[in-house]
């Protein structure tokens, strides 16, 4: 079996949500998603539902090349799955997806972690929540505190990834595509 790549995104979007967070934390980072592959066109989340309301929110699948994220930092890192691993994060998710009305945001649970007590909402999370929970249901990273407190800045932290990017995230898309269409042409001299 084939070891296969997942990568966590890390964005700082600038929004005044964020910006609110980002006093708390004084770090980098503010929000988490989890993708399938390396171009982000497979993008997961729990964040707004609307770019406008920052209020309504719950499981997103989102386009990090439009709205709040044209003009985000970023910290991209790749994580290596087995096949089976990649298969459980895939059927979760595409479960969360199939009830995302029943999904809400675990705004109440910001506050537990600022009070660093877990609050504990069924089918309501916050984007680190979600991510990190994708993770332990893989069984690939067992953390040592309840999911409930995991913030963007943990799952930097952890041993298991590799950073791939920082910086604009229109940048890391400009070079991707960059990548894609360029194909190297050898120079062969024409006699004349």
């Amino acid at each position: 079996m084939a070891d296969l790549k997942v990568y966590i995104l890390l964005t700082d979007t600038g929004s005044i949500f964020t910006k609110l967070i980002k006093l708390y934390t004084k770090k980098p980072y503010n929000h988490a998603s989890i993708a399938f592959d390396s171009e982000l066109s497979e993008v997961y989340s729990f964040g707004r539902k609307k770019a406008w309301n920052p209020f309504n929110g719950g499981f997103v699948k989102e386009d990090v090349k439009q709205g709040l994220f044209k003009h985000a930092d970023c910290a991209i890192y790749s994580l290596t799955v087995t096949e089976p691993q990649m298969e459980k994060m895939q059927l979760y998710i595409q479960e969360m997806e199939r009830q995302k009305e029943s999904y809400s945001y675990n705004f109440l649970g910001l506050f537990g972690f600022i009070l660093n007590k877990p609050i504990i909402r069924e089918k309501a999370l916050f984007c680190s929540q979600f991510v990190a929970s994708v993770l332990k249901h893989c069984n690939k990273v067992n953390f040592d505190k309840h999911l409930s407190l995991i913030a963007p800045y943990d799952l930097q932290e952890l041993t298991e990834l590799k950073l791939v990017y920082e910086g604009e995230l229109k940048a890391y898309h400009h070079k991707s595509e960059e990548d894609k269409w360029h194909v190297p042409v050898p120079f062969i001299p024409v006699e004349m």
